[in-house]
């Protein structure tokens, strides 16, 4: 399943989007399971690798469940005289997350980008302490803070086998199930799966393409702290589920 690109007329600046594949059975209005890409099995498992303060930010610490909302809402009203000198906020608030699937997590926002890693030096000394946040105060001299941005180089690749990135390959198919296990697809897997929720009628079974993107992503990630019939409920929009 391709990757597919979305309206270049929309007002979403995130144009980054994956598809996957629907077995609907209509007669119960919930999905059987999906046929996905590399990229949405890459998203799917991105989500493990997310720090919890990232997903309070993403989902909103208003619409969490239960009390991880107003933690994130004490840090951010905790005036910075009470924090430790070396400590910047957003170590909390904005934890950055270096992950192999990274360049699938602009489905969920555009502003988080683990890819480009961003180091900074003293603007007030020239000692060689480092730090990937910006703002946090010298350890050395305590008076600059760590501002100047210096370049991150990646150590050249090897002239071993490329890879493709993410953290499945792509030479197969893969099959997601509402509550977003994942596994790999064959014939005889669909067929079992189809015995496994007792279909009789064939007629029943619907296809439905649905696309992932900054909205979905979002729904996805909410909904599977909620539920375990995660597609059904994104996609179908079954308030049951």
């Amino acid at each position: 399943m391709a990757t597919a690109d979305s309206d270049s007329n929309s007002s979403n600046t995130n144009t980054t989007s994956v598809s996957m594949k629907l077995l609907v059975d209509s007669t119960r209005g919930k999905v059987l399971f999906a046929e996905a890409s590399k990229d949405v099995v890459d998203f799917l498992f991105t989500l493990l690798s997310l720090p919890v303060g990232t997903v309070i930010r993403l989902l909103s610490k208003d619409g969490m469940v239960g009390s991880l909302g107003k933690l994130y809402e004490s840090v951010e009203n905790l005036d910075d005289t009470y924090l430790q000198p070396n400590l910047n906020k957003n170590m909390l608030l904005e934890p950055k997350a270096t992950v192999a699937g990274a360049n699938i997590l602009p489905l969920l926002t555009n502003d988080v980008d683990s890819n480009a890693k961003k180091f900074y030096m003293c603007s007030y000394c020239s000692n060689r302490s480092i730090s990937n946040v910006h703002g946090t105060r010298c350890p050395d001299c305590n008076h600059g803070h760590m501002s100047n941005e210096v370049t991150y180089v990646s150590p050249a690749p090897t002239v071993a086998r490329p890879s493709e990135g993410g953290y499945v390959k792509g030479v197969v198919t893969y099959m997601v199930m509402d509550d977003l296990e994942v596994k790999p697809m064959s014939t005889i897997s669909s067929i079992a799966m189809l015995n496994k929720f007792n279909v009789k009628e064939v007629g029943a079974l619907e296809e439905k393409v649905v696309n992932l993107g900054m909205e979905e992503g979002l729904k996805l990630l909410k909904a599977s702290l909620e539920t375990s019939t995660v597609l059904t409920k994104v996609f179908l929009g079954n308030k049951k589920a």
